[in-house]
């Protein structure tokens, strides 16, 4: 990971200061480099003697990073990780234009490994994301926005990129193709229970571990796993609450809903489907080569379930 930092300070710079003073802010913010890790963890597990993917784990981190900035102008956010979003610190248009030099140099630096199996992986990727991206757009205050609904969009936004993290590492072993698929599927289920996750704790974590306030997602009119089956299995009027709550964008009744999402059970069941995806992570590790990576792998997947921030 020291190796992957070196290699993101070194690929930032630019001849235009506001490039290099945002692109430092958000990528310096500390966030958790979890899908750099996957790359690094896989191609450990997959016995890789080469440099090429520490390039990789940062054009990952660079793509992951290039969303985050859209995101947050999109979303209206205004606290990231505990500090103010780089939107409120330098405006909309900076943190949109800097997304996009991240996103064109992340591209520069994709070309260095020589693989037109790498490009397609990473391009094919983040056009997905970026379709999910529309698709979470369309879906805003959508109250009736059903589970496969919202999977369809975590899968794309968000487990995408895990599963490309852990797709590279096998493309740059020149693994068979049971491996590769074995190693993306590993990527995906994670990456879904992650954000499956992620949902639970805007409404059952704390705001200082977050580094976020909660409630965002209700406040962006953002239909999540916790609210779908709140809705499920609450009375006509706690539907209604909801159902108003996700049209409106409202937060003024965000403790009678948290009371309707812990009372219906929502969020234990929220839970354990981000448990069945991680399960699935785990199954796919079989085909991996037992070591010290492998085992990594294991934990990361086990520890999501766990986490509060």
């Amino acid at each position: 990971m020291a190796m992957v930092d070196r290699v993101i300070q070194a690929r930032l710079s630019s001849d235009v200061p506001l490039v290099g003073t945002v692109s430092q802010y958000i990528i310096t913010a500390g966030g958790k480099r979890v899908r750099p890790a996957l790359l690094l963890l896989m191609a450990g597990a997959l016995g890789y003697q080469g440099t090429q993917h520490h390039n990789l784990a940062a054009v990952v981190e660079f793509i992951h990073t290039a969303t985050l900035l859209h995101d947050d102008v999109v979303d209206e956010s205004t606290l990231r990780r505990g500090r103010p979003t780089a939107n409120q610190s330098f405006g909309n248009a900076a943190s949109v234009l800097v997304g996009d030099f991240l996103y064109s140099r992340a591209f520069q630096m994709m070309v260095d490994a020589q693989s037109m199996r790498v490009m397609e992986i990473l391009a094919d990727a983040t056009n997905v994301i970026a379709e999910g991206e529309v698709m979470q757009l369309m879906n805003m205050h959508n109250a009736g926005l059903d589970e496969a609904g919202y999977l369809r969009v975590i899968r794309s936004k968000t487990a995408k990129l895990f599963e490309a993290s852990t797709r590279l590492a096998a493309v740059l072993c020149h693994s068979a193709p049971a491996m590769e698929e074995a190693c993306a599927t590993y990527g995906q289920a994670l990456g879904t229970a992650f954000q499956v996750i992620d949902d639970v704790l805007d409404y059952d974590g704390d705001a200082n571990e977050l580094g976020k306030n909660l409630g965002d997602d209700l406040r962006e009119g953002k239909t999540t796993l916790p609210l779908i089956i709140a809705m499920q299995r609450g009375t006509p009027e706690e539907q209604t609450l909801i159902r108003e709550a996700i049209e409106g964008g409202e937060t003024a009744r965000l403790g009678e809903i948290l009371a309707v999402v812990r009372r219906t059970g929502a969020l234990d069941q929220t839970r354990a489907a981000a448990h069945a995806e991680a399960s699935r992570a785990l199954e796919a590790l079989a085909l991996l080569p037992a070591g010290r990576h492998r085992d990594a792998l294991h934990s990361l997947a086990s520890d999501l379930l766990i986490r509060r921030h």
